[in-house]
């Protein structure tokens, strides 16, 4: 494993993600709601780029209230582009099939500077 540079904190705000060339496939660099996390650019179902598919998060219903929404996870979900396998970003884990997980990196921020260990 290297440390590496990846940008700036400021060119990577929240909501936003920076695909890394780290790696067999890469790494996206994800910053969700102020905090930093990094996955494999690899869906572990059959191999699609992950980090090209979109970002969401989940919703939860009130069975007392079923008119009523609840995000939970919101913009934490990876959605693979080709079969829509879904990866929660910070844990890893597949919300279906929580034994299918997507590799995660370290990632730190020293002076202004976002680093991954990859």
């Amino acid at each position: 494993m290297q440390r590496r540079p990846v940008c700036a904190i400021e060119d990577l705000p929240p909501g936003t993600m920076k695909l890394v060339q780290a790696g067999k496939f890469g790494v996206g660099v994800y910053n969700i709601h102020g905090s930093l996390y990094a996955i494999a650019n690899y869906c572990s179902h059959e191999g699609a780029p992950l980090c090209l598919g979109y970002v969401r998060g989940t919703t939860e219903y009130d069975p007392e209230m079923p008119d009523q929404i609840r995000h939970v996870r919101e913009g934490q979900i990876a959605r693979c582009p080709w079969h829509q396998w879904e990866f929660d970003i910070t844990t890893g884990e597949c919300l279906a099939d929580p034994k299918k997980r997507v590799r995660t990196y370290e990632v730190d921020v020293a002076d202004g500077q976002v680093y991954l260990t990859a």
